[in-house]
């Protein structure tokens, strides 16, 4: 049983994550532009605020700790935010206003034209990642969605997107955390002033 659980459905996990990671090659120059816009507005002085729900939320703090700790590589910390680890905040404006509210009036109070904000939304349906981008565009600022197959309404929303092109959840949020991975090898490169470094 367990030689047949093991030969049989993790290796087809396996075999799907293979296949899903080759597929986001397609995505490169979207994770490209995303790295490069993040680091124009860094280099201007612009914050990264992020969010997310559930495990886009970890996917959130996740990317935020890339740029304020580093990735690979000795350099300066880099300004970073994300909108998901304050209770009281998050708490308040869920029950003060709604829960749908609560990344979009962070932003709304926070952002300034030159900042980025990601959300991360595995369904690309989520009204908090919705109304949280909407937000980010009113403010002037660059809004960015990582999203899925299924959030192409929110990525046809954003200025910029990087859409994985998988609809279970499980594979989404994998390559998630590989396209964050990738924007902060760019952002460390820049950060640590070289690209011929060798990585820690």
């Amino acid at each position: 049983m367990t030689e047949l659980f093991v030969d049989g459905l993790l290796d087809g996990q396996l075999e799907r994550h293979a296949e899903v990671t080759a597929a986001m090659r397609d995505q490169l120059p979207q994770v490209q532009a995303v790295a490069d816009e993040l680091i124009r507005r860094l280099g201007a002085g612009g914050v990264l605020y992020t969010y997310g729900n559930g495990g886009s939320a970890a996917d959130a703090q996740h990317l935020a700790g890339e740029l304020i700790g580093r990735y690979l590589r000795e350099r300066r910390p880099l300004p970073a935010v994300a909108l998901v680890g304050d209770a009281a905040v998050v708490s308040c404006i869920a029950n003060d206003y709604s829960y749908d509210d609560v990344f979009a009036r962070q932003v709304t109070a926070l952002v300034r034209p030159q900042d980025m904000v990601v959300g991360f939304s595995t369904s690309g349906t989520s009204p908090t990642v919705v109304k949280g981008l909407a937000a980010a565009r009113a403010n002037g600022a660059c809004s960015v969605a990582f999203t899925s197959a299924r959030g192409k309404d929110l990525a046809a929303a954003a200025d910029l997107a990087v859409v994985v092109p998988a609809e279970e959840t499980a594979r989404i949020q994998e390559m998630h955390v590989l396209a964050l991975h990738l924007v902060s090898e760019l952002v460390d490169r820049w950060a640590a002033g070289t690209d011929t470094e060798t990585a820690r």
